[in-house]
């Protein structure tokens, strides 16, 4: 799907103007080709069809403050690419502060095509989600099982929870039996298993064959679901609560599903984290990571979990974290990573033969970002990926060691919405601004 932008010009222009604005057109038509589909332009003050994400100004005159009143009416936020390079031209810097603060107007004025091209994307999947899309989560009684204790807290399990990200965006979230799931997979023949795991092979170290082909027949098993359903772009499953439904773990089945099917994952059924990547990755299109994130402020919390004696030894602890997720940094897809391996699992509490993904992003800056449980607020985290840390033996083989760029450690474990925590590779907090302007987010960057 694509963003609907229509078109808007003033009747009063010249035909110097109008040419040059069917030029302008056109360039943005080449440009914007893959994320917006520009409608037949209208004069100011028309009426606008249906289905419209945006208006488009394509050109700005000065004849643009007679029609003050005429332009306060419109509802819809308005994009302005006024350069021939498909950005904001310098001049209309005046007109766009007009619309904003007198007229009280939402403007989109990108300075970068990679920005313009975050806004469309943001404009389309906020349309998608409205359409019959659907997030599939599979799950049981899942307040119960291995960790009842700790898992009782999560507020995505809770009906308003769900009911909160279907009437913000319009999602359709399913629920399937992560019990009746893993029989399907023990159904599946081997051999139908090892023909696909010969054609889609993945790196692996120290993970039985059997191990293997219990992962993979997981994933056929949720894919025949999947596609029995239909429009389904989201999915998880509480894995690790009620483990003992099912022989493995997703972790194959969620890695398959992005890289050839286009679907967005979240792991223990976390549909907050689900939306909450949906949205990110629409946008920004920048690998990204589902992980646990333990701030040194935690101390022994984190430690006792994560059964290591100490964080590493570092300068200014206070700000700094790490990201660690069923014994490793998070999960990935391949394609995101530097380094990607399916190993043997490292928690105790799945079965013997399930697996779990080794992998590491690109160090450097990143972001880290997640939406709130009331889906009103964006809270952004400017962060460096230092390194990489390893405690053989424990919860944290290999965990990602974060420090907040801009020593914010306390005003972080203020702000933080949950333990679950999404990082974006680089330094995205502008973009991410765009996008959740498009979504009227509050944010607060830290």
């Amino acid at each position: 799907m694509k963003a609907r932008l229509q078109p808007l010009y003033f009747r009063e222009a010249n035909a110097r103007e109008n040419e040059e604005r069917r030029a302008q057109l056109a360039t943005l038509r080449s440009c914007y080709g893959e994320e917006a589909e520009l409608l037949p332009e209208l004069p100011v003050g028309a009426a606008l069809p249906d289905g419209v994400d945006a208006v488009l100004f394509p050109q700005l005159i000065g004849v643009l403050f007679s029609h003050g009143e005429t332009l306060r009416a419109l509802t819809l936020p308005i994009v302005v690419l006024t350069s021939e390079f498909g950005t904001v031209e310098m001049w209309d810097w005046e007109i766009v502060a007009y619309l904003r603060e007198q007229l009280g107007l939402t403007v989109f004025s990108p300075y970068s095509v990679k920005m313009a091209k975050v806004v469309l994307r943001a404009m389309s999947a906020k349309r998608a989600m409205r359409a019959p899309m659907r997030f599939v989560m599979f799950q049981d009684e899942p307040g119960e099982g291995m960790q009842a204790n700790i898992f009782k807290r999560f507020y995505w399990w809770e009906q308003a929870c769900t009911e909160q990200i279907q009437n913000a965006f319009g999602v359709t979230i399913l629920y399937r039996s992560w019990k009746k799931l893993g029989e399907m997979a023990q159904s599946i023949p081997d051999g139908e298993a090892e023909a696909l795991w010969r054609r889609r092979a993945v790196p692996t170290e120290g993970v039985s064959e059997r191990g293997i082909l219990r992962a993979v027949k997981l994933y056929i098993a949720v894919k025949r679901v999947l596609d029995e359903i239909g429009d389904v772009r989201g999915v998880g499953a509480n894995c690790l609560n009620e483990s003992f439904h099912v022989d493995s773990t997703p972790c194959l089945a969620w890695n398959w599903l992005y890289e050839h099917d286009g679907v967005i994952w979240a792991c223990e059924g976390d549909t907050l984290t689900l939306i909450s990547q949906y949205i990110l990755y629409t946008a920004l299109r920048e690998p990204m990571m589902m992980t646990n994130i333990y701030p040194f402020l935690v101390g022994m919390a984190a430690l006792k979990h994560e059964k290591i004696d100490q964080f590493p030894d570092i300068k200014d602890p206070d700000n700094h974290a790490l990201g660690v997720h069923c014994g490793y940094c998070g999960f990935a897809p391949q394609s995101f990573c530097t380094h990607w391996v399916m190993r043997p699992k490292a928690l105790e509490i799945v079965n013997d033969e399930a697996i779990v993904i080794d992998c590491r992003l690109q160090t450097g800056p990143a972001t880290l970002a997640k939406l709130h449980a009331g889906m009103k607020r964006l809270t952004i985290i400017e962060a460096e990926i230092e390194d990489y840390v390893q405690y053989p033996g424990s919860d944290c083989r290999n965990g990602t060691l974060l420090r907040y760029r801009n020593r914010s450690g306390h005003r972080v474990m203020e702000a933080l919405s949950s333990h679950h925590a999404v990082i974006l590779v680089g330094d995205v907090t502008a973009p991410l601004l765009q996008a959740a302007k498009v979504y009227g987010f509050e944010t607060e960057v830290i």
